[in-house]
């Protein structure tokens, strides 16, 4: 048995055939070729496949592919069309993410990065403590979240000065 499901992710729409009980972090991967989305534990507790769904940042190793037929999904291959014109093509998040070292090995930065931008979505100039919330379902094993959480706040004053 499949199921027929729609989905926009990265602004591109796809149709596809499905088993019901794939996870969205397999139809990203495995069906749609989305590598950026990341499989780490694959039971919520590390935030590497975190995407966002309709703007709400969820983890894709949770959600089923059916519960988001009509929804918008946006991965890590797609936020630099969220990305204000700053002629490198970087999103602020991600741009901080590299002038303040805020990854090394990179496997959790596609999650921490639009976990990132959904904080930076609702509140535009967080606290470190509010940004710290706001990334701790994410794990990190490298950097010890100083360099994250200055990272996030080079966005925040990046996408602020845009916005003059």
């Amino acid at each position: 048995m499949s199921a027929e499901i729609q989905v926009q992710v990265n602004g591109k729409t796809y149709q596809s055939q499905v088993e019901p009980r794939l996870l969205l972090v397999h139809y990203l991967r495995d069906v749609l070729g989305l590598t950026g989305t990341h499989v780490g534990c694959e039971t919520s507790i590390c935030g590497a496949c975190t995407v966002l769904i309709d703007g709400k940042a969820a983890k894709a190793c949770t959600v089923l592919a059916v519960q988001v037929s009509g929804s918008q999904i946006t991965t890590i291959e797609g936020l630099s069309a969220l990305a204000p014109a700053n002629g490198n093509g970087l999103h602020p998040v991600q741009e901080g993410f590299w002038e303040k070292h805020g990854l090394q090995c990179g496997f959790c930065t596609p999650g921490m990065i639009l976990a990132s931008v959904e904080l930076l979505g609702k509140n535009p100039d967080p606290s470190r403590s509010e940004i710290r919330h706001a990334i701790s379902g994410n794990l990190c094993r490298c950097t010890g979240y100083q360099h994250i959480v200055q990272a996030v706040e080079y966005a925040a004053k990046k996408m602020k000065s845009k916005k003059r």
